[in-house]
């Protein structure tokens, strides 16, 4: 063994020591991609290759800075709430001596207070799913056979039968939305966005190099779209309109004859439509939720719709991360190489865990009478619940000066405008009043400038109603306290 040691000491010695020309040479290929002031290893005499000729610089002690590149992507990723939120909560404090207890009225997580339980069914579902040993296998990238199945059928009506083929299962309804974004966009491409709208859909598309066109919701018309502002906004940009129904942020249900409308529009244009129906079915009152595809369907598949939905917000279990996609085409077959690309794009995270897709043939399309019977009616009390709450805080907010809404019809939110001639001069726009609502009250609602609404701000009504109660009476009193006396 000796002289093997003595061959290699005496190899290293004799690239220990390279001229100083090449020392600098070596210093700078190997650290300048890494960012290495050149000008700090003069003196190195500490290099040696990795057996390419590739030089290495060992003497790790002189590396001053070391910064690897991020990709292009992900410094485009960027959520516009950040900016906004972020300087508003570095603000709070978390120790106060005023006995007011942190209210988060922003956080759009139906379970958090658990007041609102998903229903048995899902959870005896899920139980039967984690004992199976077929659960822990791989599943293929676009979901388990009778997983898909169970959406295909929820999903079908009279006029749209949908095919296991046109469903893709993916890591909730954010991933599934990812999915289908990507798969249409370019980067310099374009889509059309509700505003005031879920700002996710600006977050996917800029990650990819393409913008959002806001069209308007119109408060006076409960929210309707502004059919003329979407209109005017499709060129050749343009590779889908996003359309939320029911609406986050604003708690909105279309009516069947402007989803009519809306297809009537997209069709006019050779446009796509993606419907966000994660809400669906969360209605009140005389509201109904209508699918956007059966919409198109009736008018005899006129626009090809991508439908995006998930166990998140109806069935309360957001954690699970099970949300899907279903492609309704038209007779063009528009769609069919977006499906082949959102395929392709659901085997780099292979969708949604097995065990979780368990769940949605007992959910989605239940075995028996009974088990149909025990989802309905969950479902029914779950929206009076959600609609009792909903009333509950607007009847309080209407005491509010200076406050205004539009009640909901649906979803888990309520839009409330803030009219800054009402309050002093601290107040003149949303970002100011949540941000002192937060510092004076401890309530922290979500400014409207996140969703692209300036001077109203969003309210989540699942707590229960005595936090509920206790919020609206800290926002009575700030808006008092906080009153123009001049007007």
């Amino acid at each position: 063994m000796a002289p093997n040691v003595k061959s290699l000491q005496g190899a290293a010695s004799s690239n220990a020591h390279p001229p100083p020309e090449e020392q600098r040479r070596h210093c700078g290929a190997c650290c300048n991609n890494n960012r290495v002031n050149d000008d700090e290893h003069a003196d190195i005499d500490m290099h040696s290759t990795d057996g390419g000729n590739n030089p290495i610089c060992s003497d790790i002690s002189t590396v001053s800075s070391w910064v690897c590149k991020a990709s292009e992507k992900s410094r485009r990723t960027v959520n516009p709430i950040r900016a906004i939120v972020d300087p508003i909560l570095s603000s709070r404090s978390n120790k106060r001596d005023d006995g007011k207890d942190f209210i988060n009225l922003s956080l759009g997580d139906p379970t958090i207070y658990g007041n609102l339980n998903p229903p048995d069914a899902l959870l005896r579902a899920a139980e039967k799913s984690a004992s199976s040993p077929l659960r822990r296998s791989y599943v293929n990238a676009c979901g388990s056979d009778d997983a898909r199945f169970a959406i295909a059928a929820h999903h079908s009506t009279e006029n749209a039968r949908v095919d296991v083929d046109d469903v893709i299962i993916g890591c909730g309804c954010s991933g599934a939305l990812e999915l289908a974004l990507t798969a249409l966009l370019d980067e310099g491409s374009s889509i059309l966005v509700p505003s005031p709208g879920f700002p996710l859909y600006q977050v996917i598309a800029e990650s990819h190099g393409a913008t959002v066109k806001p069209y308007r919701l119109d408060p006076k018309k409960n929210w309707q779209c502004d059919l003329e502002d979407m209109g005017a906004l499709v060129d050749e940009s343009v590779r889908a309109i996003i359309v939320t129904n029911p609406s986050n942020p604003c708690g909105s249900v279309f009516s069947e004859k402007h989803l009519e409308d809306i297809c009537h529009l997209a069709a006019r244009y050779h446009v796509p439509l993606v419907s966000d129906e994660v809400y669906g079915g969360i209605v009140f009152g005389d509201c109904k939720f209508h699918p956007l595809a059966s919409i198109s369907a009736k008018l005899g598949n006129i626009v090809p719709v991508i439908t995006a939905s998930g166990l998140a917000k109806q069935f309360l279990c957001p954690g699970w991360r099970v949300g899907w996609l279903v492609i309704h085409d038209n007779k063009c077959g528009a769609l069919s190489n977006v499906k082949v690309g959102i395929k392709r794009l659901a085997q780099i995270s292979l969708g949604a865990s097995h065990l979780a897709q368990g769940v949605l043939p007992a959910i989605l399309n239940p075995p028996t009478a009974d088990a149909s019977r025990e989802i309905f009616e969950w479902k029914l009390n779950l929206n009076a619940t959600l609609s009792k709450q909903s009333m509950f805080l607007c009847d309080k907010l209407m005491s509010c000066q200076g406050l205004g809404f539009v009640r909901p019809e649906g979803a888990m939110y309520a839009m409330v405008e803030v009219n800054p001639e009402y309050f002093d001069t601290e107040i003149t726009n949303d970002i100011d009043f949540t941000k002192l609502l937060l510092d004076e009250e401890n309530v922290f609602a979500l400014p409207g400038s996140a969703f692209g609404a300036p001077n109203f701000f969003r309210i989540v009504y699942c707590s229960p109603v005595d936090v509920l109660d206790e919020a609206v009476a800290r926002i009575e009193r700030f808006c008092w306290n906080h009153q123009n006396r001049d007007k």
